[in-house]
């Protein structure tokens, strides 16, 4: 890793960062301070092989980054800090046409330019970083292990990695198992971690329950022994 300041128009948001989305994130509690005092905490990337608006691929062949310099780079952590930098930097341009001033200089960024690695060790970065700024909620816990266990990751390896007992990494991997929406719900604390549990354990029907409870209004806080009455005859 070496750290090196870098255009801001030669920055994109990985599609493997934590908070990778296409809806610009908040960052109002952020942006007062980047406007008084710019980025100070570097932002993670590594070299990619498209431009920011194009397809991103990272780029993992040794000889392709000794025999020329990367172009652009996708933001494997900072996703945040980057949407804030942007906004300071469309302010100060609109600043310099409003007063009849030519335009500033494009911003440079602290960035901590990752050396070769593999898609899980990006995942794991943007995880690392996310969780020592912001506990994520369980389902985005789910997404990030979803991907390390898809790019060959052990749940014995995930688990030493940050800190989890294999048992805490199989439940938050059971998430899974749920129906899109009934995890949307959990996210929204909708429904409490005891109820997603035994829902991880119900059959699909059990599910469209709990989903057609909360669309009549009944809040499902609490609700496990209802939906999933098969697991407390089973105790």
């Amino acid at each position: 890793m070496k750290l090196q300041f870098l255009p801001l128009d030669k920055l994109c948001v990985s599609r493997l960062n934590m908070r990778y989305s296409k809806r610009t994130p908040d960052v109002s509690d952020i942006l007062p301070t980047i406007r008084a005092r710019g980025i100070l905490q570097p932002i993670l990337v590594r070299p990619c092989t498209q431009p920011p608006d194009g397809p991103v691929a990272a780029t993992r062949d040794p000889a392709a980054q000794t025999d020329r310099k990367p172009q652009h780079y996708e933001i494997v952590a900072g996703c945040r800090r980057f949407h804030a930098a942007q906004i300071v930097a469309a302010e100060r341009l609109a600043a310099c046409a409003g007063a009849g001033e030519p335009d500033p200089e494009t911003a440079m960024l602290p960035c901590a330019v990752l050396d070769d690695a593999d898609d899980a060790s990006a995942v794991e970065a943007s995880l690392i970083e996310n969780i020592a700024r912001l506990d994520p909620d369980e389902v985005s816990r789910w997404v990030c292990f979803a991907r390390l266990v898809k790019e060959g990751r052990s749940i014995s390896d995930i688990g030493q990695t940050f800190g989890l007992p294999d048992l805490a990494v199989r439940r938050i991997l059971a998430l899974g198992n749920l129906l899109p929406r009934i995890r949307e719900m959990y996210r929204a604390e909708e429904i409490d971690a005891a109820t997603v549990r035994h829902l991880t354990l119900a059959s699909k029907s059990h599910m469209w329950t709990a989903s057609s409870l909360q669309d009549g209004g009944r809040s499902l806080i609490g609700s496990h022994a209802f939906i999933c009455p098969a697991y407390y005859c089973a105790r």
